[in-house]
């Protein structure tokens, strides 16, 4: 069923689909550096940029790679949980320039050190460089916190193709002990590479994330990997080692079913999963929070909530945002 938008998004939503069809209307070709731009542009709705105690860029070394990162804490002295973020943009989009405030935000909300990665991207660098240089900071964190406290807790948390990365290296911790993740957070993740859930049809047009967008940029990413099932998370092995999961769905999302089907198969591998959907809102909802600033504030509280949860008797609920 194809989602129901939010009415202080239409304004919006009619912009970006006026400027889509002006774009094939002048034959405009889809490059990796137009790609960028567009989303860099989004930056201009997250205005609200919160002070906080700590904020430093850094880099993790590891096997001839030197992966940047961004370290935020709100209370550098205090022992606090560590989450490591993955930001979204199809692979080939993002920085964490461009995610520093919602990274500050995490960090106050959830009262976190966040550790904030700008791996590789595609097509420069394919499939996996940018899980494996995730995969680096996951193991090696430890070498930008010699400033800040922080606690034995590791979190994994990320947006759209960051929710991709995130649920990947949750596999591979099944089959290697030594890459410790306690839980994730997926915010409208990118899950299954075959693109063969009903939702990317249904929301595939008209709602900022387009179909053909997203197969381009899987192309972009997988280079000469054909064999798309076997990269997607979705159809991965699920058991109950995995990690306690956070997974936020957008209803107007053409990656709505895959991440409430990822959802799922973990509960029935017996992993604790809390799934919230915010009905009315679009992929990417969390760069444009200037428009859905209400959402925005629910979903860092959600985040929060989750990382700073203890009671292990979470059940899954499907919440959805009115």
């Amino acid at each position: 069923m194809r989602g129901e938008l939010a009415q202080h998004l239409n304004e919006f939503i009619d912009g970006v689909n006026q400027a889509i069809a002006k774009a094939k209307e002048d034959g405009v070709t889809a490059t990796p550096e137009l790609a960028r731009e567009n989303l860099a542009k989004l930056g201009a709705f997250v205005s609200q940029v919160p002070k906080i105690a700590y904020a430093e860029e850094n880099y993790v070394f590891a096997d001839q790679v030197e992966v940047p990162v961004r370290v935020y804490s709100p209370s550098p002295k205090e022992e606090l949980p560590v989450v490591i973020y993955f930001h979204g943009g199809g692979h080939m989009c993002g920085s964490t320039e461009l995610y520093d405030p919602m990274c500050r935000k995490i960090a106050i909300a959830a009262k976190c050190v966040v550790v904030s990665v700008d791996y590789r991207l595609s097509p420069e660098f394919p499939y996996p460089a940018g899980i494996n240089d995730c995969e680096d900071v996951v193991r090696g964190y430890h070498q930008v916190l010699k400033d800040v406290s922080y606690g034995n807790e590791v979190i994994i948390a990320g947006d759209s193709a960051g929710g991709a990365i995130c649920s990947t290296l949750a596999i591979r911790a099944q089959k290697d002990t030594s890459l410790k993740i306690d839980k994730q957070v997926l915010i409208y993740p990118s899950v299954d590479y075959t693109m063969s859930e009903p939702s990317v049809e249904e929301n595939g047009t008209g709602f900022l994330l387009e179909k053909t967008r997203i197969q381009w940029y899987f192309d972009n990413y997988f280079d000469d990997y054909e064999d798309r099932k076997e990269m997607s998370p979705l159809y991965g092995e699920f058991d109950a080692s995995m990690p306690e999961s956070l997974v936020i769905i957008a209803g107007c999302d053409p990656l709505r079913d895959e991440g409430l089907e990822y959802a799922k198969k973990l509960k029935a591998a017996g992993v604790n999963v809390d799934v919230r959907e915010f009905k009315n809102m679009i992929h990417a909802f969390m760069n444009i929070e200037d428009l859905v600033p209400d959402e925005c504030r629910e979903l860092y509280q959600l985040i929060g909530d989750f990382v700073n949860q203890t009671d292990e008797s979470v059940t899954e609920t499907s919440t959805p945002h009115q």
